[in-house]
């Protein structure tokens, strides 16, 4: 399965630049997917580096490189610590992770992840997973479908969207992508239909993977598992994901509540590598739709690495 049919990488060169490679360093590319990234990595390590690249998808491993210094893991990257332990690794110099789905998502009608095929309702990354999104709208409560499109949404009627889903749900199971297409359309603006589909989607695609929990858990494991001055380099494509990331990177706290010392400086263990997020240019837009919404958020952990702690 060829890396351009399964992804095409966001913001390559700026990610790479980002992650201030070393030929011997040790990196994790937490969402190996199509393996771009981790190509473009193996390109820069020199032979005694190493690269961990962990995917949840079983999908993912026709794409492993053939490779001595690549290791591939099955796993979601909320277990880095772990995993990381298990391959005798204390500490690494940087970590990616690409938190867009992959077109192979969205390609494959088998996984249900998008309106535009008829298909059963899965939207499981990893499916060995039981809950998948028809799972999720069965067992589902008014209230908690009404905060799960009002977080992850933008669309101009949440509640009426909620109401017209339970509604259809009452009275015949939504456990295909067009039967969750057929339910939701009358709730949704006629002159924006399509991007507000796509958004509902999006928002059981989160609920059903646990995004928000496992991006939560990752940035909280980064400070263990990096070497000081190690560099963390995150590509977002919602609002609240990139918040999260904003969040902590500046405070070092998930809430985002900044610390100071008695002088009124800030206490964090991470220096922005950009203040402001990277976004791709016109250009990259182009060539790929997909990267339009990437925004790309890197900081180096300043913490004192394992050795220094002991």
């Amino acid at each position: 399965m060829s890396e351009e049919v399964y992804h095409i990488p966001a913001l390559l060169p700026q990610t790479l630049e980002s992650l201030d490679i070393k030929p011997d360093g040790i990196y994790v590319d937490a969402t190996f997917g199509g393996g771009g990234h981790s190509r473009a990595i193996l390109g820069m390590l020199g032979p005694k580096g190493r690269l961990l690249g962990f995917d949840q998808d079983a999908d993912a491993l026709a794409n492993a490189p053939a490779d001595p210094r690549f290791t591939f893991v099955r796993s979601n990257f909320r277990f880095i610590r772990n995993f990381l332990r298990y391959h005798g690794i204390d500490r690494v110099d940087g970590i990616l992770a690409d938190l867009g789905v992959s077109f192979h998502h969205f390609d494959d009608p088998e996984r249900g992840f998008s309106f535009r095929s008829d298909a059963p309702l899965d939207m499981r990354m990893n499916r060995r997973s039981p809950l998948t999104a028809a799972a999720l709208l069965a067992d589902i409560s008014d209230r908690d479908l009404l905060s799960l499109l009002r977080t992850y949404t933008d669309i101009k009627d949440p509640a009426k969207a909620a109401k017209a889903i339970m509604a259809a749900g009452q009275k015949s199971p939504i456990d295909t992508t067009f039967r969750l297409a057929e339910a939701v359309r009358p709730a949704l603006n006629p002159k924006s239909e399509k991007k507000e589909m796509a958004q509902v989607f999006q928002a059981l695609r989160i609920a059903v993977n646990s995004e928000m929990e496992a991006l939560t858990d990752l940035l909280t494991a980064m400070p263990d598992v990096l070497k000081e001055e190690g560099r963390a380099v995150i590509l977002t494509y919602h609002s609240v994901e990139d918040r999260l990331v904003k969040n902590f990177f500046r405070s070092g706290n998930i809430e985002g509540n900044i610390e100071k010392d008695f002088f009124g400086k800030v206490i964090c263990d991470w220096r922005l590598i950009n203040r402001s997020p990277i976004t791709a240019d016109p250009e990259e837009v182009e060539r790929n739709p997909r990267s339009r919404s990437a925004k790309l958020r890197a900081a180096a952990f300043t913490g004192e690495d394992g050795a220094k702690r002991q």
